[in-house]
This record gives structure tokens, sequence and C-alpha cells, in this order.
């Protein structure tokens, strides 16, 4: 195979491309926009040839071709906020979207497919849905948190490939990939169970958000199992302050505890915080573990014992799904459930 450089300067042609391949133009246009029917060896003759001429194809052309982006959008839709600065600040800084973002665009990035990371609540939901009617992205990553949240919905409507981050919490045919919540919950409660601890407390997350529901509910259903008639509870925003403000309350109507399950890692940290400020010591005094195994568990003083839900590999799974629809219209929808696991450090 013989390369040519591009002559007066010029950018390669896909007819310098097959002349490089020894093939047509139709077969190196077969082999740009992946059609399943051109022969394993040419197609590698041909992608040599594209690399050795240095042949960039013209993505626009190539759409009108395929009838595809090479998109796919990561919406992250999130109540109702009364500050959207704040909200959009939680999506920059919580390390949970980062980890998504990074194995969703682990998984997109070999098939050359951006990802385009689109924040939402109720207020615009409209644009969202126009955007995704018009075409721009050939499927969607929804991250969808709370009870009421109307996008799934409106999104399956649509007719667009789609998976969603969780359980949906209403009947909709729709592929989603979630981590077995309730069961982290109990691996929580087991830990301190077995630590010694007798006063055992928690700090939930949202409780309208299904995730926060279900960990509560793992949480206490656990302990009710093992003869405990009262787990104090204080309802947490899944943020970092709240954390301290809730371990505050609680630790102030029942100082005896000894045993707390914080629903996030970022809310343990400032609970961590809170814990420490008021002279209790971490883990003889009280033992403390959290929820997701993220960056927040490490920056925890002491380190923080945790439960893990594998973020990236969720996220990874999710666009391999997602890609899997759009490949082939009309899949039947399916779910993937990962399992939680107990990292143990030095909080509990």
């Amino acid at each position: 195979m013989n390369s040519r450089p591009a002559r007066g300067g010029q950018h390669p042609t896909m007819d310098q491309v097959a002349e490089a391949a020894g093939v047509s133009r139709a077969t190196v246009s077969r082999v740009i926009n992946g059609a399943p029917s051109v022969d394993a060896k040419i197609r590698e003759m041909v992608q040599r040839a594209i690399a050795e001429t240095g042949y960039v194809p013209n993505v626009a052309a190539r759409s009108l071709v395929t009838r595809r982006s090479n998109s796919v959008a990561l919406v992250i839709s999130e109540p109702d906020r009364p500050d959207n600065n704040s909200f959009l600040n939680r999506i920059f800084t919580d390390p949970y979207f980062g980890r998504i973002t990074a194995g969703a665009t682990s998984a997109l990035r070999p098939h050359d497919i951006h990802l385009v990371v689109i924040p939402t609540d109720s207020t615009d939901h409209h644009q969202v849905v126009r955007y995704l009617r018009q075409g721009h992205v050939d499927g969607v990553l929804l991250i969808s948190s709370h009870e009421q949240d109307t996008l799934p919905r409106q999104v399956h409507d649509l007719g667009i490939p789609a998976v969603v981050s969780a359980r949906p919490t209403s009947p909709i045919a729709v592929s989603y990939v979630d981590v077995d919540q309730r069961l982290g919950a109990r691996l929580a409660a087991d830990h301190l169970l077995r630590r010694g601890c007798e006063r055992l407390a928690t700090i939930s997350g949202p409780l309208d958000i299904p995730s926060g529901l279900d960990r509560l509910e793992g949480f206490r259903d656990y302990l009710v199992s093992r003869g405990f008639a009262e787990v104090p509870t204080i309802e947490g925003d899944f943020t970092r302050s709240g954390g301290e403000a809730a371990a505050r309350q609680l630790l102030s109507a029942h100082p005896d505890i000894d045993g707390l399950f914080v629903a996030n890692d970022l809310m343990a940290e400032g609970a961590l915080r809170a814990v420490q400020d008021l002279g209790r010591q971490v883990p003889s005094d009280i033992a403390v573990v959290g929820f997701d195994d993220s960056s927040a568990a490490l920056d925890c003083r002491p380190l923080l014992t945790t439960v893990r839900q594998p973020v990236e590999e969720m996220a990874a799974e999710m666009a391999e799904v997602l890609l899997a629809h759009i490949a082939t219209p009309g899949r039947l929808p399916r779910s993937v459930t990962f399992q939680p696991t107990l990292v143990i450090r030095e909080s509990a």
C-alpha cells in the first residue's frame, strides 16, 4: 500500500484513500459509515489507508448518510431549586456527577461519540425535550433522582433511545442501571452491629429521591429485624453542610448515639466535622459509615468507612446499553443491578 500526501497542501480526499487502499471510493464510504457488509480485511486496509493519508471524514456529510449525530446527551434532572446557582454548583462539585461523566465517557470515547451534559429542572424540561426532538443527539443517559420527575416519561414518549440511572418510580418501558440500595444500607447496619454499636441512628438522603428512601428503609428494616424498636432518623440533603447540620441536630436530641449511618459520603464528611466539634472521638465514641465510596471518603479524617456503589462501572454500563439501543432500534428494555460492597477504613 502506498500512501500519498495531499497535493498542494490540500486536505486528503476519499479518492486518495481509495487509491491508497486499492479499493473503490464506494467501499471507502461504506467503511466510514460503518456498513456491516464490508469484509474485515478490506475494512482494515481502508482504516490503515485513512490513518496513513491523514484523511478526516466530513462529519456533516456522514451524518446526512447515517442520520446519526455521534453525540449522546447526559441529562441531569434535579428537583426545582429556589437557587439555580446552587443546583449547578452541586453538579460540578459533587463527586457523584463527576464519576458518572467519567464512566460514560470511557465507554463512548472508543466509538467516537461525544457526551453533551445538560443540567435541568422542571422549569426548563420543555427546552430539553425540544432539543432532543430536533435530533441533536442519538440517545439519552438520564440521571433522574426525584420521585415526581416527569422527564423520564417525556423522553420515553419521544421514542429516542434512552437509559435511566435508577429504577423508574412509575411503570415505563425503559432500560435502567441501578445498585441494590437496600442491600448497601444493610451492609452498613450489619457492620455497625458487628463493631458492638448499640445505639444506632441514620442521616438519610432526601426522601423524595428513591435512593434516599431505599437506603433509609434498608437500614431501618435490618435493625428492626435485629430487635431495634426505634432508629433515630433525620433527613439530609446529600450536601456536606446539610450533613453537618443534621448531625448536630441528631446528636443534640440523642447524645448517646454510638453508631451512625450517613446516606452519602459528602454528608458523612460534614457529620464527622460536627461529631468532632462536639468533642466525640471517631470511632471510639461513635462509629460512622457513609455511602458511595467517592473522593469525599478519602477527604475525611479519619478516613471514611463506606458502602461502595461502582458509579463509574454503572455509568459505563448505561452507555453500553444505550449504544445497543441506538444500533438496534426496537430492542427490548433491560435492567442491570450492581451489587454494593463495604469498604472498611478508619471511621468504623
